[in-house]
């Protein structure tokens, strides 16, 4: 599929497309006529890409790490520096805190809204 239906099939600007590549994150197809040609599989990796980034890694860490989330690296070395690795789990330590913190405001919107049905009967 060329650009304009990879954007609009995976939710991802033909701009932030385009970047992705530019970064080495995926590596589309190409038309005879030189045009982008996006399989079902760079879809896929697109999506996990953007799971990536909206989680706060950097694309530096995503491009190590994406290999490693297809079952091996590209170049056929594990993903295994114990820098990179206390780098992944310090976003995922992040991450996991972001969670808390919005289940946190979730709990105290539907204490809210209990509140508000049980005021309004």
């Amino acid at each position: 599929m060329k650009i304009g239906e990879a954007s609009r099939v995976s939710g991802v600007s033909a701009r932030s497309l385009r970047h992705y590549e530019d970064e080495g994150l995926i590596v589309p197809g190409r038309f005879g006529n030189g045009f982008r040609d996006y399989c079902q599989s760079t879809i896929d990796r697109v999506l996990v890409i953007r799971t990536l980034l909206e989680s706060g890694l950097p694309v530096r860490l995503i491009r190590e790490i994406l290999p490693g989330l297809n079952g091996g690296s590209d170049d056929g070395t594990p993903v295994s520096c114990t820098e990179f690795l206390r780098e992944v789990r310090s976003y995922r330590d992040r991450l996991a805190t972001r969670v808390t913190v919005l289940r946190d405001q979730q709990a105290a919107l539907d204490a809210y809204l209990e509140q508000a049905r049980t005021a309004g009967r």
